[in-house]
């Protein structure tokens, strides 16, 4: 058994800045692949195109069809002028949005932000902690409409390009609106390379997790036990959970495409013992120490040091195996974070 690592500082690793991708390939499944056995720590390096190569028939493939929104709005206090950015969060209720608002000092209790000349109307109804705030919109029409008209897609911090095409920013089997950034993992895939992969005979499987900004958030505590996870919204349907159960009593493997439908899918099984249908709030926290019992390989990208994403996958694996891994990433140049490369960790005897 794998000795825990428990500090914060064991889960960081040396990156090069000028290996943090900023601009998506042209072709989606010409990224590299490192795929690492998750016992031996043995690696191959192939490209995303080739991931067919380590599925069978009968495996599933489950996807976050979680759809990002357009979430980052540029506007002004209607009182003063004074330029106002908003990112919204989540819906708690009707019309009513959680934000993170900058700068966040200007907008109080009462303040109105108007967007595209008043287009759109938001009132500061609630202060939150860190910059957030709460805000009650007034429209005329269909607020995504609108949203897709002001909005502008909120790439993460570490991403200074803007995004000629904002679907680059989707997975092409992005569904269901929610999302404050995208499920990373699932933007290499095609339509082409699913339908291959449906033709092999593995089952793709939809589930929604909306990923809030949680995700880009540093882990600021000493040690892993003593940082605070936040929540996000989940739902796996019954046609889902029976595809998975299905998939479980024919000896098929389960391949997570992405941190969001891990935590997802440990969360159910963690809760219900199996797949069932759910909905609700995940603020799992997967690090070493912490079983994954729902997932048998894991597709995704290369993560942030001292994430809380670094601790998930070394939970699947082990720390060191996932650390040399990186290290070998970042000496064979590979492309990290949401527009680069991806790893797929799995069992190599499982597919022979």
């Amino acid at each position: 058994m794998q000795d825990i690592q428990l500090n914060v500082n064991d889960y960081d690793f040396d990156l090069p800045e000028e290996l943090i991708a900023q601009v998506p390939l042209l072709d989606r499944t010409s990224s590299r692949l490192l795929v690492l056995d998750r016992d031996t720590g043995d690696i191959e390096h192939r490209h995303f195109r080739d991931v067919l190569d380590y599925l069978q028939a009968g495996d599933a493939l489950v996807v976050n069809d979680s759809r990002v929104l357009p979430a980052r709005l540029f506007g002004a206090k209607q009182e003063t002028g004074g330029k106002v950015e908003l990112l919204l969060l989540k819906q708690t209720e009707d019309d009513v949005w959680e934000a993170l608002v900058k700068p966040a000092k200007k907008v109080r209790v009462g303040a109105i932000v108007e967007f595209g000349n008043g287009l759109l109307r938001a009132e500061c109804v609630e202060e939150l902690p860190e910059g957030g705030r709460r805000f009650k919109f007034d429209y005329d029409g269909i607020f995504y409409e609108i949203l897709d008209e002001l909005g502008t897609m909120p790439l993460p911090p570490y991403i200074r390009e803007q995004l000629d095409d904002q679907d680059r920013y989707q997975t092409v089997y992005a569904r269901e609106r929610g999302s404050a950034a995208a499920p990373t993992a699932g933007l290499h895939f095609t339509e082409e390379l699913l339908a291959a992969a449906e033709a092999k005979g593995v089952k793709l499987i939809p589930l929604t997790l909306h990923v809030g900004l949680g995700t880009f958030r540093p882990v600021t505590a000493d040690t892993i036990e003593e940082h605070t996870m936040h929540s996000e919204y989940f739902e796996l349907s019954a046609a889902s959970a029976e595809a998975l159960r299905d998939i479980r009593a024919n000896n098929g493997r389960v391949f997570a495409v992405g941190t969001t439908s891990t935590r997802t899918l440990e969360t159910i099984v963690r809760d219900h013992g199996d797949f069932v249908e759910s909905s609700g709030w995940t603020d799992i926290f997967i690090y070493p120490g912490v079983e994954l019992k729902a997932i048998d390989g894991l597709i995704t990208n290369f993560h942030l040091p001292k994430s809380t994403l670094v601790m998930l996958v070394s939970a699947f694996a082990s720390r060191d195996i996932i650390l040399n891994a990186y290290r070998t990433a970042v000496q064979e140049r590979y492309r990290f974070f949401s527009f680069g490369d991806a790893m797929l960790i799995t069992r190599k005897e499982e597919n022979k």
